[in-house]
């Protein structure tokens, strides 16, 4: 019988302590609520017209993030204050994109909301505009149902996703919140212009390695040269960072001689393909079989598990000073990265060049993009 009273006792000790810390998280967040009700009251009896005429702005201890909002409908500006706030964003709205554009250039924003349909300037000005002043910034377009096809254009100039109105305070909170995670997800994967020269094979998180002793071409194939007179070759890690996700790969038949610049294998990305170029001439010798079962191999241990392939060499000697190794090889990774933000900052409709350190680059950068910057990245970086 004591056993039994003891177990009672465990068990309502669990219930107890779980009911008190739910009715304390709701307690928080109650009181957290009211706060930001109180912060969105006093925030609206503020003066901002020196900043821009129509400027509401509500901050909110510890936000979830900083939000611009831009509608020439008061009552949505209404609704994104009520619930954002609400929610735990700090935000500011204004009623026009001249005025939103020149917020974007004296305040960081996380988010960037706009209407598509707006006198004077659209909406589709204000993306080019904030990826111009702020490319960290994301932009979001808030659309009704019949400017949804130009919502998805504005996407191509570098808008992260669309927002349909009219809207339910459910629909536009878990909307942010997955905007939110999807802004902490590609932080996470942002890279460092810095090139790391190394012994080890494994390539850094946050920048972008190279083994010392292996030759990088100019087409972004890596080769290393083993002790029998073999060479073998694979994608280097600037190329795999900035592809992104790897479904498939092609490999060469074994046994055919392929001249330098020639197809040597492609990786396969959904429907689309990145085809990789010969950068010595030779027979295969080998084929990693092995490779197309296990992409993630050329993750986590591209020279060493990762190899493509290997090859016997016809003109080694020659070749091999036509590619990069070691320090030169690091300075000519820095001139890549520099003209690929400034590739990307053209697809997105800059005039300008901002300065590097704003258009960093993330890992899979090219997975988000349309199919004509993907093409076009394959052929000025992989066909050299």
């Amino acid at each position: 019988m004591v056993p039994v009273l003891v177990v009672l006792m465990i068990v309502a000790f669990v219930i107890i302590n779980v009911v008190v810390r739910v009715v304390m998280d709701r307690r928080r967040e109650a009181k957290a609520r009211k706060e930001r009700m109180e912060a969105l009251d006093i925030g609206l009896r503020l003066d901002f017209a020196e900043e821009a005429p129509s400027l509401k702005r509500v901050e909110v201890p510890n936000p979830l993030a900083r939000i611009l909002a831009v509608d020439d409908e008061v009552i949505v500006l209404d609704s994104f204050r009520k619930i954002l706030v609400g929610a735990g964003y700090s935000i500011d709205t204004v009623e026009s994109g001249r005025e939103a554009l020149g917020l974007v250039q004296k305040h960081k924003y996380d988010f960037v909301f706009t209407d598509l349909k707006m006198p004077e300037m659209d909406g589709l000005d204000v993306v080019k505009g904030v990826k111009h002043y702020s490319p960290e910034s994301d932009v979001v377009v808030i659309t009704g149902y019949a400017t949804i096809e130009s919502a998805v254009n504005a996407m191509k100039w570098g808008a992260m996703d669309y927002v349909q109105k009219p809207f339910t305070e459910d629909e536009l909170t878990d909307f942010t919140k997955k905007c939110v995670y999807r802004r902490q997800d590609r932080q996470h994967k942002r890279l460092s212009s810095t090139v790391r020269v190394s012994a080890t094979d494994r390539p850094p998180a946050h920048e972008f390695g190279l083994p010392g002793g292996v030759f990088i071409s100019p087409g972004h194939v890596w080769a290393n040269v083993t002790v029998p007179g073999m060479v073998r070759m694979g994608v280097d890690d600037f190329a795999r960072k900035m592809l992104g996700r790897i479904d498939g790969i092609d490999l060469p038949a074994k046994g055919a001689t392929i001249k330098k610049g020639e197809r040597l294998f492609s990786i396969r990305q959904g429907e689309r393909s990145a085809v990789f170029h010969a950068p010595i001439t030779g027979q295969i010798h080998e084929v990693n079989a092995e490779l197309p079962k296990h992409v993630d191999r050329l993750v986590q241990r591209p020279y060493e598990h990762g190899w493509v392939c290997s090859m016997r060499p016809a003109h080694l000697a020659d070749e091999l000073g036509q590619l990069h190794i070691g320090e030169k090889a690091a300075e000519w990774y820095q001139a890549e990265i520099a003209r690929l933000q400034e590739m990307l900052a053209a697809a997105h409709g800059e005039t300008q060049a901002a300065p590097a350190p704003a258009r960093g680059l993330v890992e899979g950068q090219l997975e988000g993009a349309d199919d004509a910057t993907w093409t076009k990245f394959t052929q000025a970086f992989l066909q050299a």
